[in-house]
């Protein structure tokens, strides 16, 4: 079922990610980590839907997504990028992707993240944070989406990957996360796995963590 909600806020997070604060329909319910189809709605766009993850909490008044915005695929997110207060959407009902299921490390790649936020922010309200650790994957120290709440929420816990240009805050990879970063900075592989970002990036962990011993039962990613 579609339902028309219009956009309450809008505020840029990184250069290339938007953050929307949007109406909640009466009675819409979802559990973090879940997304729903979204399209705009303005002629030529309605039947253009794309997965959002909800970046808000079921029991807060209003939805909020994060969207990494994309100028030159003179696509759904190029249109979502010049959209305003007032404007509207069209959402459909909540469907799982990535749910919480125990303590872990979370791997994501740039907004392959957007699922997680939510999740942590569930546990860190609740105050079961406890060991989850998020290793995150960027190509520059600017891409990072919601740093200084991750570092709040996980502290040492959050570890910044760059892949392409050298930085002096964060961890520097001449390339991606391979099999021996991932060794190095995860000491016990059997507990869950929770792995999202571009295709070849989870394809990648996933392998890489079997590999190291991970049980493909506690592989929990984003398909």
């Amino acid at each position: 079922m579609a339902h028309t909600v219009k956009i309450l806020e809008t505020e840029m997070v990184t250069h290339d990610v938007r953050q929307l604060t949007v109406e909640k329909p009466d009675g819409y319910e979802f559990e973090p980590g879940q997304a729903t189809e979204v399209s705009i709605d303005k002629d030529n766009w309605r039947d253009e839907k794309r997965p959002f993850t909800f970046t808000s909490l079921n029991e807060e008044e209003h939805l909020e997504f994060v969207i990494k915005i994309y100028p030159d695929h003179d696509g759904v997110t190029e249109q979502i990028g010049k959209l305003k207060k007032g404007d509207s959407l069209l959402i459909d009902d909540p469907w799982g992707t990535i749910q919480y299921d125990g303590e872990g490390v979370f791997l994501a790649g740039g907004a392959g993240v957007t699922p997680f936020i939510a999740i942590f922010r569930d546990l860190h309200k609740k105050e079961k944070i406890g060991n989850n650790t998020l290793i995150f994957s960027n190509t520059t120290d600017r891409d990072i989406i919601l740093q200084d709440e991750f570092e709040e929420i996980l502290g040492d816990n959050f570890i910044n990957v760059i892949t392409d240009e050298p930085t002096d805050e964060h961890i520097f990879l001449d390339g991606y996360i391979d099999k021996e970063f991932l060794d190095s900075k995860i000491s016990d592989f059997d507990q869950a796995f929770y792995v999202c970002g571009p295709g070849p990036f989870n394809d990648s962990m996933m392998e890489y963590l079997k590999e190291l011993g991970a049980d493909p039962e506690a592989l929990i990613f984003e398909e």
